[in-house]
């Protein structure tokens, strides 16, 4: 079975890196599968779940956006946050979700609402992922 190496990068770190077979992603245009040669590609990601199949194992990571390059033998996630599922901690995700819906209903200016809603797709996203 073939298989590529899988590198998700944040500003501060490296998240991971694996080799795996398959990976799911949803991109600005939908979600895409990727398998093995693949053709080169790179698209913007929305804040999701990104999924890595490796034979029998699952591994998900909450991804707050970024982009995904996909070369022949490598695939690299630039994220601006991400976070292995078993690291999530649940109670601030869920805090972080409560403030945001807060702020949403304060109905302040559209900078703020829009930041709001950007910080509570990231909490469901954590939350998503970390259950």
């Amino acid at each position: 079975m073939s298989t590529f190496l899988v590198e998700i990068v944040t500003p501060e770190r490296k998240v991971y890196e694996e080799t795996a077979n398959m990976v799911s992603v949803k991109g600005s245009e939908g979600e895409l599968g990727i398998l093995p040669n693949h053709i080169p590609l790179v698209t913007p990601l929305r804040i999701a779940p990104v999924t890595i199949k490796r034979g029998n194992v699952v591994d998900v990571v909450a991804v707050n956006g970024g982009f995904i390059e996909v070369r022949k033998d490598k695939i690299v996630i630039l994220a601006e946050s991400a976070e292995l599922s078993k690291d999530i901690d649940i109670k601030r995700a869920e805090a972080a979700k409560k403030r945001a819906e807060d702020r949403l209903a304060s109905k302040q200016d559209e900078f703020d609402y829009r930041r709001a809603e950007l910080a509570l797709q990231r909490a469901l996203n954590r939350l998503n992922v970390g259950r």
